[in-house]
């Protein structure tokens, strides 16, 4: 039986084919430092054998041929892949990643909003429940309840107590409870305008503690921008309409709470987010706020104090007021704690400032409280005082920051 022989390949020996087989896969998969590589093999290996001219050099010359329109077709394609990828990568950004300044713009704007809302619709529960011990406790137990669900929900994920915590965290809450109780005792008493006219004193008190109590050296550019706010504050309420001594020393005690409730927190670092904290800070308080409540206005309440209350403006109305102030109260505190997170101590100074000026002049409209020229120049002058203590605290705490930037780098 005869075979028929090509003649070509008659001259590959295996051999030779295999190694040919080899550079073409080296060929098809290398970069382009190794198509070069593979070039210089491929013709080094063709020229000393009889290959030179058989077809499967030729295919690989043409397959080589058409190796760098493929290589440039894929750059092309890991090109796009990064174009894809970066705008994956920028679509996934939240909106508040995006658009930093607008975020917190809007808190500020909620902070305000809803400090101001709460102010106005509390005051006109006291119009006519005038029981503001009782009312401070419905304001925490309102938060508490409101903790417990998100809590319940995880949003956020309630951080563990001990001992230490509790013992770290209760001087701060006893604090905020007697602060809180004796606001709402002076909103009762006064105009909004007025309470937070003496509240403006609290700067002054903050820096009195912090050099007699803790030993801090306070300069002397600070104690002068406190002279106006005393002055300020001084001059309106020597002509202040509402005045009275009930509404007058309540809320400087709670000046004075405030101010040791700040001292105890820088005590109280416990490394918990800020939601937390507040939330157990609320608990803690909401205990200390009950006995006086009972103690003070219990036997009026079950007396005749519900049944006043629910006579003028019925059971719904009376029930829904008392929830909405509760929760106005907590959503600002809470609100205003993650705004003043977000922004630097020069900016967190500027808010507080104008946050009591928009309350002041809102309450004003609202309930048309009539004030005395000498009220409206002794309140501006107090607020223009604690924006300047204010800002050159904020200057020095930014200094001090830097400062220790600088040392640790």
């Amino acid at each position: 039986m005869s075979s028929v022989t090509n003649p070509v390949l008659i001259s590959v020996q295996r051999p030779q084919i295999s190694s040919l087989f080899l550079l073409s896969k080296r060929v098809s998969t290398s970069t382009s430092y190794g198509l070069l590589k593979s070039r210089t093999v491929l013709q080094h290996e063709a020229k000393n054998s009889s290959l030179a001219f058989s077809p499967l050099v030729k295919g690989l010359r043409l397959r080589e041929r058409r190796l760098p329109v493929v290589a440039a077709l894929a750059a092309d394609a890991d090109d796009s892949e990064i174009g894809i990828t970066n705008r994956s990568v920028e679509s996934s950004k939240s909106f508040g990643e995006k658009f930093p300044a607008l975020l917190t713009g809007f808190f500020f704007f909620m902070w305000y909003f809803l400090n101001v809302i709460f102010n106005i619709l509390n005051k006109k529960v006291y119009n006519y429940f005038p029981y503001p011990y009782f009312v401070s406790v419905v304001h925490l137990l309102v938060g508490v309840v409101y903790c417990l669900i998100s809590w319940g929900v995880g949003l956020p994920k309630r951080a563990p107590m001990n001992k230490e915590l509790l013992l770290l965290l209760t001087p701060v809450a006893f604090c905020h409870a007697l602060g809180h109780v004796m606001s709402n005792v002076s909103f009762a008493a006064v105009a909004v305008s007025f309470t937070h006219t003496i509240k403006a004193l609290e700067p002054f008190f903050n820096a009195s503690a912090s050099q007699f109590v803790l030993g801090q050296h306070i300069p002397l550019s600070l104690w002068l921008s406190l002279t106006p706010v005393v002055l300020g504050v001084s001059m309106a309420s020597l002509t202040e309409l509402s005045f009275n001594w009930t509404g007058f020393i309540s809320a400087m005690i709670s000046n004075i709470a405030f101010t040791y409730r700040s001292l105890y927190s820088k005590k109280a670092m416990t490394g918990m987010d800020s939601t937390n904290v507040y939330a157990y800070i609320s608990v803690i308080a909401l205990a200390f706020c009950i006995p006086p409540a009972i103690l003070i206005e219990g036997p009026q309440l079950m007396e005749f104090g519900f049944k006043n209350a629910i006579a003028k403006v019925g059971l719904i109305k009376f029930l829904s007021d008392l929830f909405w102030i509760g929760m106005f109260y907590h959503l600002y505190n809470q609100l205003a704690t993650n705004t003043l997170e977000r922004v630097a101590p020069l900016t967190h100074a500027v808010g507080n400032v104008l946050k009591r000026v928009f309350v002041i002049g809102f309450s004003i409209v609202v309930f048309g409280n009539k004030i005395s020229t000498q009220t409206g120049i002794g309140t501006a002058i107090a607020i223009a005082g604690v924006a300047i203590y204010s800002l050159i605290k904020a200057n020095m705490e930014e200094q001090k920051r830097k400062a220790a930037a600088a040392l640790a780098s």
